[in-house]
């Protein structure tokens, strides 16, 4: 009955778009000392929810979301694997003035796609056993840590860049957990390391934030500076996220694993929308609060928000280096509504450089009214001063 079940769920899980599905139990996880540590040396950057005692519990014991949790389902579902990564060079691009998107990102929202699935696989489960089953469900949402429980789910391992690798998938793909009141048989917990002496994602990181403990600082990743952080993105990083403007996949696109295994097209749900892996940067300059939520409504950029993405995409037009983004970039300066955003174009016509932008730059700080903006408006036409630098000083 108990492997009857089980492969049942099996069967259920993979006609929703789950290719990988393990099986673990509630313990503790093997790395808890390791993210305390992470933790405690301050690397989740501003997501302060993570250290929360609350949160903390929770993570270490899963039965403290769900206290009758007797097994934990761990989901695997693939995306679109990008292309080998392009070295970043400012003005060579072959995608001059055109940004970057993280690849999970080029279709429509994950939380809301397996959101729906978890809900009909935990349907079903219930329905299959014919007895009340108590689930709690996540994807990339809640407090457990995913890894961990599907590396002991026997779903592969957690490489050097933090991801966790499938031995015949590589690591474009999303996980999922349910946490279930019922008995199942565990997976045996994936019992090998192939990441062995390659040190490739460590050596590819333009900020150096793959920690040896195969942790990252997040204060340091693209991925978090373009998404998680909600303000400036710290000045001597800004160059390091080249044409980034949402999330980074530089650590996972020189993997191995990624070069000899990954797909290239996962799950269709997750297909790529028109002009969202390579964005025009001067269209994307202009949007308004209203064509931003049209164009990003059920995408995972919705996370950012308007005022951070239009941030990156300052940024990345800074480090492109093509003068001809100049009008664009100066009448935006004088009419985008959000302080975020003018004083990343601000810093990124300080980049760019030139009579042009030096004059848009002096004109601006005439009838600028945001002290921050003034502050990154001085820096730029002052280089040689730290950007915490206010006017007069």
């Amino acid at each position: 009955m108990a492997e009857a079940l089980r492969l049942a769920i099996e069967e259920e899980a993979r006609r929703l778009g789950f290719h990988w599905v393990g099986i673990t139990t509630p313990e503790a996880p093997p790395h808890w000392t390791t993210y305390e540590a992470w933790l405690r040396e301050g690397r989740q950057g501003e997501m302060a929810y993570l250290a929360s005692d609350r949160a903390r519990q929770r993570r270490l014991d899963p039965r403290q979301i769900l206290p009758e949790c007797r097994s934990i389902l761990v989901l695997g579902a693939p995306y679109d694997a990008p292309q080998k990564p392009e070295r970043f060079e400012p003005g060579s691009s072959p995608h001059a003035l055109h940004g970057k998107l993280a690849a999970y990102a080029w279709g429509e929202d994950y939380h809301e796609i397996l959101g729906d699935r978890l809900r009909i696989l935990s349907n079903y489960i219930e329905t299959k056993t014919g007895a009340s089953v108590l689930s709690r469900w996540y994807t990339d949402t809640g407090p457990v840590l995913e890894r961990d429980l599907a590396q002991r789910a026997g779903l592969g391992w957690i490489g050097k860049n933090t991801c966790l690798i499938h031995p015949t998938q590589g690591s474009y793909f999303l996980l999922a957990e349910i946490l279930l009141s019922i008995e199942l048989e565990p997976d045996q917990p994936f019992p090998h390391d192939r990441c062995g002496s390659c040190t490739r994602c460590l050596e590819a990181c333009p900020t150096a934030c793959i920690l040896p403990d195969r942790t990252l600082d997040a204060r340091r990743c693209i991925s978090y500076l373009t998404i998680e952080l909600k303000g400036a993105i710290p000045v001597e990083l800004r160059p390091q996220i080249g044409d980034w403007v949402f999330g980074c996949d530089i650590c996972q696109q020189v993997c191995p694993w990624n070069l000899r295994f990954a797909a290239a097209h996962g799950d269709p749900a997750f297909s790529p929308r028109p002009d969202v892996p390579r964005p025009d940067l001067l269209a994307e300059l202009g949007l308004s609060p209203e064509q931003f939520n049209r164009k990003f409504k059920g995408s995972p950029v919705k996370r950012a928000k308007r005022r951070g993405y239009l941030r990156n995409v300052a940024v990345a037009l800074g480090n492109l280096g093509d003068e001809t983004a100049l009008p664009v970039m100066i009448q935006a300066l004088g009419s985008e509504p959000e302080p975020l955003v003018r004083g990343h174009i601000a810093w990124a016509l300080g980049r760019l450089g030139g009579e042009t932008a030096q004059l848009a730059l002096q004109q601006a700080a005439q009838i600028e009214k945001d002290a921050y903006v003034l502050t990154e408006i001085w820096s730029a036409l002052n280089p040689a001063m730290p950007a915490s630098t206010p006017p007069g000083d």
